[in-house]
């Protein structure tokens, strides 16, 4: 089992960046892929990045990729969200999430979401 903590989140202008880290608890770190979800007010929670167990397999969401990067430490059991050019609708809460099975789906371990607001 793993315990997830996002930090990270904040209030920035369209345009800005951010920097999302999610700090894993335990030894086993690098056997977790790796995503990061999002959920909006009134829609339902989306994939934006994921990351295999040694980085070297990824997946974006459409509308963040060449905006968005997912990069994990596994010496320091942390994943990390850098988000570029952000644009208002890539306002919500954003998640952390950790699973064994597949790059882009069965996530079973989940932080407790950090807020990402972009302001136009």
């Amino acid at each position: 089992q793993v315990q997830l903590v996002e930090s990270g989140g904040g209030l920035v202008q369209a345009g800005g960046s951010l920097r999302l880290s999610c700090a894993a608890s335990g030894r086993t770190f690098s056997t977790y892929f790796m995503g990061w979800f999002r959920q909006a007010p009134g829609k339902e929670r989306e994939l934006v990045a994921a990351l295999s167990r040694y980085g070297g397999s990824t997946y974006y969401l459409d509308s963040v990729k060449g905006r968005f990067t997912i990069s994990r430490d596994n010496a320091k059991s942390t994943v990390y969200l850098q988000m570029n050019s952000l644009k208002p609708e890539d306002t919500a809460v954003y998640y952390c999430a950790a699973g064994r099975k597949a790059l882009i789906s069965e996530y079973n371990y989940w932080g407790q979401g950090t807020q990402v607001t972009v302001s136009s």
